[in-house]
């Protein structure tokens, strides 16, 4: 037996219109052509649908169990469409991310806020857990954008830039290296850099100072929050570096000081990493375009 969605809306028309003419009307089809429909299926199931010759027309067993069965399939099939509708016109989807840049959960939680109220269609999540792996799982659709700071050229995947940020040493403001008007690499080689736990490589005091210039500190304490590392710094535990626009957010400034990293300081790009093909979809141009707007005021706080 073949059943389609069309018999299942001509049960129910007929049902609710109480005969065929006006069920064929509601349908858009002639009363001929719906006759010949419900031929179609009662020849296929080998039962009547209908009792015959009564007035209005009435459901036989057979045509009931229909009837329960359109009523229960046609409404999911009719939010699937409206689904289907919303992903092609960009106003339903996913949008899981993953973060490589740790002190950006900060300045994330506002602008997803806002995005949150902005499409209720869309899924929201952060995966932490990908961070190491974030662009490789872009790739493989288990995220959908990825704030990082290292653009790639990797096919079908696009980076759009966010906001420049400097990174800057953060010291207790009696700390010998305070007097210092601007810090360089070997600096380090006797201090205890406080960062957040994760690779080397992916800390900017790292890849764009003491790698290059082959210094290591003399000891590295991981700490997962920026509002503990700056305490600690603060006690003079430790030094770090920092995005400014981190340090200026805090409550507690004067207990220690900031000093730019070489003579000329630091500059970096943040970027929006989403697969081409998603690029202009409207939440994704939307979070983008919100999380412009959050970084200028950071940078203006």
């Amino acid at each position: 037996m073949h059943i389609e969605f069309r018999h299942l809306r001509t049960i129910k028309a007929i049902h609710e219109m109480g005969g065929l003419a006006r069920a064929a009307d509601s349908l858009g089809i002639t009363q001929s052509a719906l006759s010949h429909q419900i031929k179609g299926i009662e020849d296929q199931a080998g039962v009547e649908l209908f009792v015959r010759r009564s007035k209005p027309l009435k459901l036989s067993a057979a045509g009931k169990r229909l009837l329960a069965a359109a009523d229960r399939i046609l409404p999911e099939v009719a939010a699937l469409e409206a689904e289907f509708s919303g992903l092609v016109q960009g106003h339903a989807g996913r949008m899981h991310i993953a973060i490589e840049c740790h002190a950006c959960f900060e300045w994330l939680f506002p602008v997803l806020e806002g995005f949150r109220k902005a499409w209720p269609d869309v899924d929201v999540d952060i995966r932490p857990g990908l961070a190491f792996d974030a662009l490789p799982a872009l790739k493989k659709e288990q995220v959908d954008l990825v704030v990082s700071s290292d653009p790639e050229d990797i096919p079908g995947v696009t980076f759009l830039p966010l906001f420049d940020y400097e990174p800057v040493f953060v010291a207790a403001k009696n700390h010998p290296l305070a007097s210092k008007a601007y810090i360089e690499a070997d600096d380090f080689s006797t201090e205890t850099l406080i960062t957040y736990p994760v690779e080397p490589s992916r800390l900017d005091v790292f890849s764009q100072l003491l790698t290059p210039a082959h210094v290591e500190p003399r000891d590295v304490r991981q700490v997962e929050l920026t509002a503990v590392i700056l305490l600690l710094v603060a006690s003079g535990r430790g030094v770090a570096v920092l995005p400014d626009w981190v340090v200026r957010q805090a409550s507690y400034g004067s207990d220690y000081v900031t000093r730019p990293l070489t003579q000329t300081g630091l500059t970096r790009r943040l970027y929006a990493a989403v697969r081409e093909d998603e690029a202009e979809l409207p939440y994704v141009a939307h979070l983008v375009r919100h999380a412009r707007q959050e970084a200028v005021k950071l940078q203006r706080a």
